[in-house]
């Protein structure tokens, strides 16, 4: 492929790449890329809307379930499905659900069949699966066994 950079070359073998055109900066920050599902609870006896989380919102919510610092971190999954629900349960305006700590506390104790239902919505909407979970474990087991992953020796 004379006359073609490396990146177009690999985009040719890769067809589903050329199926949309190449994006701009300023493409990507005016794209609505909000996505909102309607979340049927009979246990609360009606429906809530859940909204994936941006960057900015998955990366806080992954913060708060990280304790200590240094090498004394560790992630608390304790009422881990509340969280996420708290951070991507949205009124019909917008708004979001639950705004304390007290409101994420007192959900983490209802039931959790219907918490799970709203959670499983909320993490598919976000991109978050198990995981990601699993690796933020890993890196912090890493990082409290004193190896970055990145030793090369």
């Amino acid at each position: 492929m004379q006359g073609t950079t490396e990146l177009e070359s690999v985009a040719a073998e890769a067809p589903e790449m050329n199926d949309v055109g190449e994006l701009t900066a300023q493409d990507i920050l005016s794209a609505n890329d909000e996505v909102i599902e309607k979340v049927e609870v009979p246990e609360w006896k009606g429906h809530l809307w859940v909204r994936g989380l941006t960057g900015a919102e998955r990366d806080a919510f992954e913060a708060s379930i990280l304790e200590g610092r240094g090498k004394n971190r560790q992630v608390n999954l304790k009422n881990f499905r509340a969280k996420l629900v708290a951070a991507a349960a949205i009124n019909k305006n917008g708004e979001r659900l639950f705004t304390s700590p007290g409101q994420v506390e007192a959900l983490g104790k209802k039931n959790a069949r219907a918490l799970q239902r709203v959670f499983d919505v909320a993490q598919e909407l976000s991109g978050l699966s198990e995981t990601d979970v699993d690796e933020l474990t890993a890196e912090l087991g890493k990082e409290q066994n004193g190896s970055s992953g990145s030793d090369s020796h």
